[in-house]
């Protein structure tokens, strides 16, 4: 096996497979040679153990030296991978990476070294890139998928999301990699394998967003709540991306090239026509101008009032461009609103309670039933309102809490399912506040937005090599490899955070809220708008990356040689869909963290994130439009009727994109949630709520004060108790001094006792 052993340098020693290759071998011959490799793994030489890794690793990558193609190198690595997981891989690696990260002497050489550099990361970036291969191959299903290969994936899951690793899930020594590196503690560590392969595992063992669809749908009929209103994956999917408004500036040109016969740009027509137009080149209508604009006065001129759109002027366009979709699915398009509006329960109780206030003069409280003495008018209101209105599943669990702190003792022990979720929660709640800190430390030293600190942490020691580079070439490649390097951080932790509270959510609504809380109090909501608050448009269509060097296709085809011109002219795609991706998850957290927090939304005022927020609207991608769009709405009515006035295409996109609340007044700022703010009162109320769910659930001594006590004397003294070390040293010095030495006044003790 002359080809296998190369890349690890690990010899078979079968005579009769010597001259074979990996894809020749039967079953059990693969097997028998993996075995050896785990038996090679136990080796006290840390030499050894690496070589004898490496050869797992280039087994986890699909025996590459030996496939023509990259299908065939997909194929391998995924037969391979269910090959070492069957053999017990994955639990020896788990072993390893354990005793490297308890590696005092590398953490305190790597502490001591002024620069930190790939070759202090060897054994533990091999050790990840197994494990990672394992988790993400293992988790993907595809249709010809083995029987035994499906019994596998379940095993591994359960194994996974369970606390069989030192009595705590997989994750949880992920979180303690990642708390250490931002503690200084292992300024070694490899974080962007690290994040990784915590974002897989979490994912593979708690589910994705479809598996969350599945698990809110069960949730809701067990609890016997009507079903969800419709699919919000769907719905999102079959969204269109809307045009950005031109400013003046952009139509007057437009009328200047059309005069001049030029074609350089598609005048404006109908809003239909523009979005299907757009769809095609996501960056049409976006110039160097566009990223400069700043301040409501920048926002003021582009939706100023000489849109011709609103005096229904129509310039004749060029011939159209040939169609991007067939006919048939551009009939089939919902027609009317994208969603069905709700209505929640307290929205129909101020209702009723102002419209009996201005009918009858005097309120029932919370009877939404009773409509005495309404006029017909507000039958029908009520009507409409209790059509659509909607429970949510965090609703029952909020009443439910209440009614269990309530009644602790009628009501009995609660039944807690033992999902993966929870068990995550329960090993991160003592440490939660240290993981959440050291997560956005990470993301704030991966922003664009961010400036190089000499006391940041450096989250470069596993791009930066041993020696810098000497030529252009060297420089420029290291340059495009920092840059995606940092994106792919700040792509796993919003990944990583958005997973976490959406699941958190639906487990129990506190689980959620005491992260968001912690995010909040850690200035999540500040650094998700400085990284907004860049070029965004460039930083969606950056191309950091080369197309040549990515894996598989590096190792089966010839390497062509690789210029400057060819670095700088990047990849073909017009966009990075990882830069997106980032993006929608930071908006989609900063939507979770100030939905129905009036506090947490006059924070997005303070900061000033509306015109932030509408420099995002310029890409043109649906469900990134819709997450700002939504978070434009929640603070429409603080940014005062000028605001409004002179954004109209923007309150127009609301209308039309996010979801109505039928007596949501967003739109003209006479809501009563408009008043002055008080942060800590709102975040020292859920707080309580918080730790009182907290105390209930998790405290070792929650039933303490319901306890019996023991008030007989005999029991009590003939009880063992256990004094420390130190007692039994000074305890004779100690009767003399407070017993002996002292006098007793027995009189007044027994006058006392009368």
């Amino acid at each position: 096996m002359t080809r296998l052993a190369a890349p690890g340098s690990v010899e078979c020693g079968g005579v009769d497979e010597e001259n074979k290759k990996w894809i020749e071998l039967g079953q059990e011959q693969q097997r028998a040679y993996v075995m050896r490799l785990l038996d090679a793994l136990e080796v006290t030489d840390r030499d050894k153990r690496l070589k004898v890794a490496r050869a797992i690793l280039y087994l986890a990558q699909g025996v590459f030296d030996e496939c023509d193609t990259d299908t065939d190198v997909i194929h391998w690595s995924r037969h391979n991978v269910f090959l070492l997981y069957d053999m017990g891989v994955f639990t020896a690696l788990l072993e390893l990476l354990s005793m490297e990260m308890d590696n005092n002497q590398a953490c305190s050489s790597a502490v001591r070294k002024p620069a930190i550099s790939l070759a202090d990361s060897t054994e533990l970036r091999v050790l990840l890139s197994i494990m990672y291969l394992m988790v993400e191959t293992i988790r993907l299903q595809t249709e010809d998928d083995r029987p035994e290969w499906r019994t596998a994936r379940e095993a591994f899951k359960t194994e996974l999301g369970s606390p069989l690793y030192n009595g705590e899930p997989f994750s949880l020594l992920l979180f303690t990699m990642v708390t250490k590196f931002c503690s200084m503690n292992a300024p070694h560590f490899p974080m962007k394998k690290v994040l990784l392969l915590l974002w897989k595992t979490i994912l593979f063992t708690m589910g994705g967003f479809e598996e969350l669809q599945e698990m809110k749908v069960r949730g809701r009929e067990r609890l016997s709540l009507p079903p969800l209103p419709e699919d919000s994956i769907k719905v999102i999917r079959s969204m269109r991306a809307a045009s950005p408004p031109a400013s003046a500036m952009e139509l007057i040109e437009q009328q200047q090239q059309a005069k001049r016969g030029r074609r350089s740009r598609r005048p404006l027509v109908k809003q239909d026509s523009l979005d299907t137009y757009n769809e095609r080149d996501p960056f049409k209508n976006d110039d160097a101008r566009d990223e400069e604009e700043d301040g409501e006065d920048a926002d003021s001129g582009i939706e100023g009032e000489v849109d011709p759109l609103d005096r229904d002027v129509i310039i004749q366009p060029p011939p159209p461009p040939p169609p991007l979709r067939p006919p048939t699915e551009r009939a089939s398009l919902p027609k009317g609103l994208p969603w069905a509006p709700k209505v929640r329960e307290k929205d129909i109780e101020h209702f009723l309670e102002t419209s009996r206030n201005k009918f009858i003069g005097f309120t029932l409280g919370n009877d939404t039933e009773t409509l005495v003495g309404l006029p017909r008018p507000i039958h029908e209101s009520v009507k409409t309102l209790k059509q659509h209105k909607y429970v949510s599943i965090a609703e029952m669990q909020i009443k439910r809490e209440e009614e269990l702190q309530q009644c602790p003792m009628t009501l009995g022990e609660e039944d807690v399912d033992e999902t993966p979720t929870e068990i995550l929660y329960l090993g991160m709640l003592p440490n939660l506040s240290q993981y959440v800190i050291a997560l956005l430390k990470l993301l704030l030293a991966a922003a664009p937005t961010s400036k190089a600190k000499t006391d940041s942490i450096n989250i470069l020691a596993d791009v930066l090599p041993e020696e810098m580079p000497i030529t252009v070439l060297q420089s420029m490649k290291l340059g495009i490899d920092v840059n995606r390097h940092k994106e792919i951080i700040v792509k796993a932790i919003s990944a990583l955070l958005l997973l976490l509270l959406k699941h958190l959510k639906l487990n129990h609504i506190y689980q959620f809220e005491i992260v968001s809380q912690h995010l909040v109090f850690a200035n999540c909501i500040p650094l998700i708008l400085k990284f907004f608050n860049q070029n965004i448009m460039s930083y969606i269509s950056a191309k950091n990356s080369i197309c040549v060097l990515d894996f598989p296709h590096c190792v089966v085809h010839e390497m062509p040689e690789l210029t400057a011109e060819s670095l700088e002219a990047g990849d073909s795609n017009q966009f990075c869909w990882r830069n997106l991706f980032s993006c929608i998850n930071l908006l989609r957290i900063l939507n979770k963290l100030t939905k129905w927090k009036h506090s947490r939304t006059m924070m997005l005022v303070v900061f000033k994130s509306a015109p932030i927020l509408k420099r995002a609207l310029k890409v043109k991608q649906a469900m990134m439009q819709l997450y700002v769009l939504k978070l434009l709405k929640i603070q429409t009515k603080y940014l005062g009727r000028q605001w409004r006035k002179s954004n109209m295409k923007t309150m127009s996109a609301i209308y039309q994109k996010v979801r109505h609340r039928l007596n949501d007044d967003w739109a003209y700022g006479n809501d009563i949630d408009a008043r002055p703010w008080d942060f800590q009162a709102e975040e020292c109320a859920l707080r309580e709520s918080i730790e009182k769910f907290n105390s209930r659930r998790y405290d070792k001594n929650q039933n303490g004060e319901f306890a019996p006590v023991d008030n007989c004397l005999q029991s009590v003294l003939g009880q063992r108790v256990e004094l420390p070390e130190d007692f039994h040293y000074s305890y004779e010095m100690w009767l003399e001094r407070e017993v002996f030495s002292q006098p007793i006044q027995w009189e007044g003790l027994l006058q006392q006792a009368q």
